[in-house]
């Protein structure tokens, strides 16, 4: 697949749009508030989390800039993790549920989606994991990430 031909889908819809991005992450905070390790962090989380992380994702992956339009994009993102000093157990269990539960509800599993979409998790947890720490001084005027087959981000922090 390549990135220059102007009929490759954007990764939001390949993996089936908001639709299947709601669907992944309502299953996911399903599992996750029955796991004894990261379900605490969630215990008091807004009914409406789901599917403003579904958003988060769909934007990143090249859909509408829903969550930038309405819940203040990538520096909000940020802001709710300050603080939290997550750790990297919680960090990785988060993204194995998360892993899981995109085979469980027929995220596409082929090669080329599954490594920009574990890519992504990977580079997005661990961006996580450092913004949520005591000592963290985030740019909170970073754009927006922008994900696509096979893209690498650097961090600028």
């Amino acid at each position: 697949m390549t990135t220059n031909d102007e009929n490759v889908p954007t990764l939001f819809e390949w993996a089936g749009g908001a639709e299947a991005f709601e669907r992944l992450f309502q299953a996911f905070y399903q599992r996750v508030s029955k796991d004894e390790l990261i379900g605490p962090l969630f215990a008091h989380m807004d009914p409406g989390h789901p599917r403003f992380v579904a958003a988060w994702l769909g934007e990143v992956f090249g859909g509408p800039a829903t969550y930038s339009e309405t819940r203040g994009g990538h520096a909000h993102m940020i802001s709710r993790h300050l603080g939290k000093a997550l750790t990297e157990e919680q960090r990785r269990r988060w993204f194995n549920l998360l892993i899981d539960t995109a085979d469980e509800v027929g995220l596409p599993n082929d090669p080329e989606f599954r490594s920009a979409f574990v890519g992504y998790l990977e580079w997005g947890t661990r961006m996580a994991l450092v913004f949520s720490q005591p000592d963290a001084k985030p740019n909170m005027a970073e754009p927006m990430p922008k994900w696509g087959w096979g893209e690498v981000k650097p961090w600028t922090g």
